[in-house]
């Protein structure tokens, strides 16, 4: 049995927008929205709440969900996801991990439950990245990427490139943490698919613009 676990990472502080996971999305808190849409979801044989503080303990109370509390230095803005996810998998009891943003809140319970389908699917992905198509010429560092400076392509005839949203992540623990043991990247380890999302679940909050903005579109999706 493949046992299937949700992780809420959920940081008290925040360097631009202080406390976002406490800030209302319509009538829940974000860190409370992300709970309710795993729940329905309805594909999870747990769902975590992953925090260095104890005031995310009582959310998951409330919503009968697990708390895991982290070491207080995976808390601070110096720690990363690469190292956090780490302690979570050493430390609790599944086989495919699937961590699900609150500052997301524009990825519905539905295309959580697509997520995870595909991943059951597609199981020689070890690490599946949920994405979304962007379908536009792309450059970087002034070098084209999905096009070319010798011709004019339609934008409709371009190979789209695939914008990482990190709204839904899925991993293998034991490619992860074998990964880890190589002194090697936990987050792409093993063999890395890619899920298409709509375009506005994409959108992170970080801001309070950012917020203003996932509300407004909230009242429109």
């Amino acid at each position: 049995m493949n046992k299937k676990i949700a992780m809420i990472p959920a940081r008290l502080g925040s360097q631009r927008l202080k406390k976002k996971n406490l800030e209302m999305f319509g009538e829940l808190t974000l860190i409370e929205h992300a709970i309710v849409r795993c729940i329905k979801a309805n594909v999870f044989d747990d769902i975590y709440v992953n925090s260095e503080s104890e005031v995310f303990a009582d959310y998951a109370q409330k919503h009968k969900v697990k708390f895991y509390k982290r070491p207080a230095l995976l808390g601070n803005n110096q720690a990363t996801s690469e190292e956090f996810v780490e302690d979570f998998l050493n430390n609790t009891e599944c086989d495919s991990l699937y961590q699900i943003h609150s500052i997301t809140p524009l990825l519905s319970p539905e295309k959580i439950k697509e997520f995870v389908e595909f991943c059951e699917l597609n199981p020689e992905f070890s690490t599946v990245l949920s994405c979304i198509h962007d379908q536009i010429e792309m450059a970087y560092q002034n070098q084209p990427i999905n096009f070319t400076f010798t011709k004019k392509t339609n934008s409709q005839e371009l190979k789209p490139t695939q914008r990482i949203t990190w709204s839904a992540t899925k991993w293998s623990k034991s490619f992860y943490l074998e990964a880890k043991k190589n002194k090697s990247i936990g987050t792409y380890s093993g063999n890395v698919g890619f899920f298409e999302v709509p375009p506005f679940s994409g959108l992170a909050i970080k801001t309070i613009d950012d917020l203003i903005v996932a509300n407004a579109l909230r009242e429109t999706l």
